[in-house]
């Protein structure tokens, strides 16, 4: 175990050796996946999982951090998980709370909701929003924490709010319909103001994004590692950051 150990430790000074801070992404999203997967792999319920998994978040935040990293998006629910058995969702969404008030005690990290929190229980969306707002003074990362998302969802309502928001200045259908623009449904977004994702990650080895941030992921690279995310180590984060400075970026040109 010692031995194992100290190759870990060998390893991570190397990756950080190797790091070109010049190459870190300004903005990380990250899907957290595989906590039941890994829960069910000890032979322990899914809530397990799912407070190890919350557990892993700040150690992650850390990471971010000291890397350089500057916005971090992290997918905690989706519009599709509400759907979940309800013994299995009620729990997960107090895990998911409590997570999210113990970012916020940390004294660290501004936090921001983006989702449908009006899908959510009301004491939970008010536990979650009164975790935020305790950090809208703080001047460190930017965390933004996803919970209720879907990225369709995100879509269709930035084009109902921009319409609105054209409505309100009395601005007929036709004449938005002749001027609406990518950067009218952008400033609508639930990230609005921050720049464009760099790198997504997801986690547990399924390769695909599920409707995670669909419209700002146009130009991201995206990162699969096969690691569940509870057992998501520092060295796996600092492989996706080596494998991300060494990709040519095109921006679509």
């Amino acid at each position: 175990m010692a031995g194992d150990n100290l190759l870990y430790d060998v390893y991570e000074r190397r990756l950080l050796a190797q790091l070109d801070r010049s190459k870190v992404p300004a903005h990380v999203g990250v899907i957290l996946d595989g906590n039941r997967r890994w829960a069910k792999s000890l032979g322990v319920g899914a809530a397990h999982g799912h407070r190890r998994g919350a557990d892993k978040i700040a150690e992650f935040l850390g990471w971010a951090e000291n890397a350089g990293v500057e916005i971090v998006t992290l997918w905690l629910l989706s519009t599709d998980n509400l759907s979940r058995d309800p013994q299995e969702l009620a729990p997960l969404l107090d895990i998911i709370a409590s997570a999210v008030e113990n970012l916020a005690s940390a004294r660290r990290w501004r936090l921001r909701i983006v989702g449908s929190v009006e899908l959510l229980p009301q004491p939970v969306a008010q536990r979650l929003l009164a975790a935020v707002e305790s950090t809208s003074a703080f001047e460190g990362m930017e965390v933004n924490v996803a919970v209720g998302y879907g990225g369709r969802e995100e879509i269709a309502q930035a084009v109902r709010d921009a319409l609105a928001e054209a409505a309100a200045q009395g601005r007929t259908l036709e004449e938005v319909a002749r001027s609406l623009s990518v950067r009218d449904i952008a400033e609508h977004l639930y990230t609005k103001g921050q720049p464009d994702p760099d790198l997504l990650i997801r986690t547990s080895g399924e390769q695909r994004l599920s409707g995670f941030l669909l419209w700002q992921s146009v130009h991201s690279e995206y990162y699969f590692c096969e690691v569940n995310w509870p057992a998501f180590r520092h060295i796996d984060f600092l492989r996706a950051l080596r494998d991300y400075a060494h990709r040519e970026r095109r921006m679509g040109k």
